[in-house]
């Protein structure tokens, strides 16, 4: 399962092991008991790669691989949008949670296959090492 953290000033992207169904059902839980409200609700999350990253095209044959599976085994898909000349858009469909329905900050949380979900990661640790290089 591919995490991602919507903060105010940052995105962070992690893979758990934990099933989806049980990772939710644990943050309804804590919800409840700290007396908070929480909304839950199917929708897309998406975040920038930059288009230089040497793996991108592999990336893109692992969404077409995913879109190809049948639905009843996977039900959230990938899709890679070119922005523009530095960056492309990934988009994922999952499910969000926030305290507040029309909060930007919030967890998406989605699945797909281990590879692609590993693959996401480590694509985007690389491209927030280059950035990290860039910026110093």
């Amino acid at each position: 399962m591919l995490k991602l953290t919507y903060t105010e000033n940052s995105f962070c992207l992690e893979l758990l092991a934990q099933p989806l169904e049980e990772w939710v059902t644990a943050r309804v839980m804590l919800a409840l008991r700290a007396g908070i409200s929480l909304c839950i609700e199917p929708s897309n999350a998406s975040f920038l790669l930059p288009v230089d990253l040497p793996q991108l095209q592999a990336l893109e044959r692992q969404g077409q691989t995913e879109e190809a599976m049948p639905s009843a085994v996977l039900e959230e898909t990938i899709a890679l949008c070119l922005c523009d000349a530095d960056y492309v858009e990934v988009s994922l469909q999952g499910t969000w949670l926030s305290s507040d329905p029309d909060s930007e900050e919030g967890i998406f949380v989605t699945v797909m296959s281990h590879a692609v979900e590993f693959f996401l990661l480590k694509l985007w640790q690389e491209a927030q090492a280059m950035s990290s290089v860039i910026s110093e």
